[in-house]
């Protein structure tokens, strides 16, 4: 793990307490590496995910997940077809 990953690590560790996130970071950067650890832990590649499933996963950190979903969907993390019928684990 590089200098930069372990800062990033630790970056992304200070917006949670007790396993729950406390805000959604305003500054693009430092939400985009909170979107690709929550990528990273909530959802597997090769898997499809109902919305609901999706909402779970992301309630279990944070209340507000239609704006974490969104973000998510924005930034390419999870990919879902124009119909929205599922989602899928982007990058």
């Amino acid at each position: 793990m590089s200098d930069t990953d372990t800062r990033g690590s630790h970056q992304v560790a200070a917006l949670f307490s007790r396993g729950r996130l406390t805000a959604i970071p305003r500054k693009p950067a430092r939400r985009e590496q909170l979107l690709a650890h929550l990528a990273e832990i909530l959802f597997e590649r090769d898997r499809a995910y109902t919305e609901r499933e999706v909402n779970d996963a992301l309630r279990t950190v944070h209340e507000d997940c239609s704006a974490l979903r969104r973000y998510l969907v924005v930034a390419g993390f999870l990919v879902r077809p124009r119909d929205g019928s599922s989602y899928r684990r982007g990058r």
